[in-house]
């Protein structure tokens, strides 16, 4: 909302509409705010996924895995009083215009990955009124307040705690990350081209279904377990999954996979191995799914 006196009577309207609409199937059809007949900043304008970060105990011993994953340079910003690295997921251009892999310090919160990026067109102009339209569509779509960003670059949880971040399109690496000599330059297995997908395992799949469409429209595949939200211009694909119900199973971001240039497959299986991975099954074909030296899963996918 823009205002600060809320009608009570356009409210009733709104969510009879949306009763109306979710009665009839309509909400199946149309994003929220349109069905709504709102002059909608929602679903959003965005190219897609960009970016994503690992949270893991030892952050040089991570950069040194990825480097020894991907054929790329190595970015590094001072943080805390120590650092944060950038994995480059391509070349950096003049503009910093890049997509990459963010590796931070856990403070002793293990291992896992942290958020995922998302950016959006006009964001800089129109980031106050998209968050000021996702706490009223939220909260006539049942999720209750929006709580807003945390402060931390536009960042902030989905229903069930899973942290989401959206930035300008394009993305750039951040100004303070400069040049690291961590480890050398372009000695990896594979060539990274960016993100490929992001999987969420959520704790109930309809639920988090409607909460993606309300961002990102009608999803492109569906599932029994599954829905894929599919950014045709980036090639890339936000994958919902039900969790299982299982001892210690919570939400999460499970895996991401990265964009690369054909690879020898036990090449880099064996390399996977030395540098403390481990391969793992996959469904996707020809892919390569592995879980890093902190456990963390993510996937090389061909193009």
């Amino acid at each position: 909302m823009t205002g600060t006196i809320k009608n009570t009577r356009s409210t009733f309207t709104r969510r009879r509409l949306l009763a109306t609409a979710m009665a009839t199937g309509v909400c199946q059809l149309l994003p929220v705010t349109r069905a709504l007949g709102q002059n909608a900043l929602l679903p959003l304008d965005t190219p897609g996924l960009d970016h994503l970060d690992v949270i893991v105990p030892d952050v040089a011993a991570t950069a040194r895995f990825y480097m020894g994953v991907f054929n790329t340079a190595l970015h590094a910003q001072p943080f805390r009083g120590g650092f944060r690295y950038f994995v480059l997921l391509g070349e950096l251009n003049e503009q910093r215009e890049v997509g990459y892999l963010a590796i931070g310090d856990s403070a002793g919160r293990g291992s896992y990955i942290g958020h995922f990026c998302t950016t959006v067109a006009d964001w800089r102009q129109n980031g106050q009124a998209i968050f000021s339209q996702m706490d009223e569509a939220f909260a006539d779509a049942g999720f209750g307040d929006f709580p807003g960003s945390t402060g931390f670059g536009g960042i902030f949880a989905d229903p069930d705690g899973l942290e989401i971040q959206f930035l300008p399109a394009p993305d750039t690496l951040v100004t303070a990350a400069v040049p690291s000599d961590l480890v050398q330059w372009h000695q990896g297995m594979v060539t990274p081209h960016g993100v490929d997908h992001v999987v969420l395992q959520v704790s109930d799949l309809e639920r988090a279904i409607s909460y993606s469409r309300i961002l990102y429209g009608q999803e492109t595949r569906r599932g029994n377990n599954r829905a894929d939200f599919i950014f045709a211009s980036s090639s890339t694909t936000l994958q919902l999954e039900q969790s299982r119900y299982e001892y210690g199973m919570n939400p999460k971001i499970a895996r991401f996979g990265i964009k690369v240039s054909p690879f020898d497959r036990n090449t880099v299986t064996n390399g996977i191995t030395a540098l403390g991975g481990s391969v793992l099954e996959s469904e996707i074909p020809g892919s390569l799914r592995f879980s890093d030296n902190d456990g963390n899963v993510a996937e090389l996918v061909p193009v």
